[in-house]
């Protein structure tokens, strides 16, 4: 059976998140669906993340085994159509080798978060971003998220639900940037690791807006760390300013040939 990889983007507001859930609405179920209508039996698709409800994405990537060797083109269309009206955007496909596997094959996986800092209320990024109402010290954010780089058992910033075997992973970036906002400031934290624990990038970018809004110093983070403590994390910040956007594998399955 020939095997597709999909690149997805998605609002993540309407859905429970991307996992496929009983009576609920999710991405993975909402695609499933989707190619149900081209073809009635298949096994369903693979993502590379599973991202949380509310949390949307520029670059998801899920594989999928179908009985029909479809052009690449036609069945990113296909699904397109079928997702209407649902925030889904199939917005590239390619076939693929049957040992990629969207989760297992990916080497690096890299979220951004939006945290916009300005008093009036935000509206045509609403529900997109995350807002406050105070300015922010972008030079202290970075020295708090400097503390965060490398290997580390990052219990203090994961989820006391996750279900990761082991609360050590190596982040390799957390890069925090402003840009000019109307009347305000974009920040951007730009993460990048191998693999993430649940709630990790959320537990970051709250710390780290406390930083940012002086409430704790750089040194704080570090603090956080090593007390290997959930109790000791910063607020956690809510979904809708974060995106997954982009998954990185040995060999770009989506490169087209020159």
């Amino acid at each position: 059976m020939p095997r597709f990889a999909l690149k997805i983007e998605y609002h993540g507001k309407p859905f429970v998140g991307w996992q496929r859930q009983i009576d609920l609405q999710s991405v993975q179920g909402a695609v499933e669906n989707a190619l149900r209508v081209l073809e009635s039996d298949h096994d369903g698709i693979q993502g590379a993340g599973r991202t949380d409800a509310g949390v949307h994405a520029y670059g998801q990537v899920a594989h999928v085994d179908l009985a029909r060797d479809w052009d690449a083109f036609r069945l990113s269309e296909a699904l397109n159509y079928h997702l209407k009206p649902l925030p889904i955007g199939i917005v590239d496909a390619a076939k693929v080798d049957d040992g990629f596997h969207a989760r297992f094959s990916a080497l690096e996986r890299k979220y951004i978060f939006r945290l916009v800092a300005r008093r009036a209320p935000v509206t045509h990024d609403a529900g997109i971003v995350w807002q406050v109402r105070h300015p922010l010290d972008v030079k202290a954010m970075q020295e708090g998220a400097n503390q965060l780089l490398g290997r580390h058992d990052f219990t203090t910033f994961r989820s006391t639900i996750c279900q990761a075997n082991s609360p050590v992973r190596t982040l390799d970036a957390l890069n925090v940037t402003e840009h000019p906002y109307p009347g305000g400031t974009e920040y951007r934290f730009f993460v990048r690791a191998r693999s993430f624990l649940h709630n990790q990038v959320r537990s970051f970018v709250g710390t780290l807006e406390r930083v940012g809004a002086g409430s704790w110093s750089p040194d704080d983070v570090a603090k956080a760390l090593h007390a290997k403590d959930r109790a000791a994390c910063g607020p956690v910040c809510p979904p809708h300013g974060l995106y997954l956007a982009d998954v990185t594998y040995p060999e770009d399955p989506f490169q087209k040939a020159p």
